[in-house]
């Protein structure tokens, strides 16, 4: 993902790539690590946060992971640097803490489960479906290198089912011989999580209801559905006011 925010930057008219931090890749330029010409190319790729406000960086893309977003995240808004955060497996105590440094800080932050616009959609159609159909599942399916489950889409779309739903169904539950086979459960919704190779990031939502069923699906077959998302929080998250959850705020 770091790799395609880059390029997808990098390609743009209205936005400068002027630093990358990446423990992975210390000391490589961006034209070795990334294969990006023109000044883009020239950054050197370092571990040192202090990078980005030597830069005079005014955005931070964060697409680490759930041990570091946190510390990264509180790290830029002390540092009065807006953040876009696309990492998942933020806690509640990382929010909370997140939330305190953005009520002092004169940077904003915006946190998307998802940057693509059709799994912001389908967030918003699960939403209002679940207004009528009660009784929902979410299965969500991913490449076998991602590090957290379930993914944070599927957190989100389960805390938005939760809220637009007037009854919570009774549940329907496994045998004590196979615990998890009836998944995980969030926001009284259940959740299901698949990692196997081949996959990229995909969401069905399934609803059911007396005598029919109603299935939402969301694919990105490329990491590039996710970056029109990330330009856009690029180039509006300084319009918002502190920490906002979730891409459809700018939509």
């Amino acid at each position: 993902m770091g790799s395609a925010v880059c390029r997808a930057v990098a390609a743009t008219d209205d936005l400068d790539l002027v630093a990358a931090v990446d423990p992975g890749a210390v000391g490589r330029s961006l034209r070795e690590a990334v294969g990006l010409d023109g000044t883009a190319g020239e950054v050197v790729v370092t571990d040192d946060l202090g990078a980005l406000t030597a830069a005079d960086v005014e955005v931070a893309v964060e697409f680490t992971g759930p041990a570091t977003v946190g510390d990264n995240l509180v790290w830029l808004l002390e540092h009065e640097v807006h953040a876009v955060v696309g990492a998942t497996g933020l806690g509640a105590d990382d929010l909370e803490r997140a939330r305190a440094a953005a009520a002092t800080s004169a940077a904003n932050a915006l946190i998307a489960p998802n940057f693509a616009i059709g799994a912001v959609l389908l967030l918003r159609f699960a939403a209002e479906a679940a207004r009528h159909l009660p009784h929902v599942e979410v299965v969500e399916l991913h490449h076998d290198r991602k590090v957290d489950a379930p993914s944070g889409t599927a957190l989100r779309t389960a805390e938005l089912i939760a809220e637009a739903r007037t009854t919570v169904p009774g549940d329907v539950a496994g045998d004590e011989q196979h615990p998890g086979a009836r998944g995980a459960r969030h926001a009284d919704v259940r959740v299901h999580s698949i990692r196997l190779p081949g996959l990229v990031a995909h969401q069905e939502v399934i609803f059911g209801g007396e005598g029919q069923t109603l299935t939402l699906r969301h694919d990105s077959l490329d990491r590039s559905s996710f970056m029109p998302g990330v330009l856009l929080a690029c180039r509006r998250v300084g319009e918002l006011d502190g920490l906002v959850v979730g891409l459809e705020h700018l939509l």
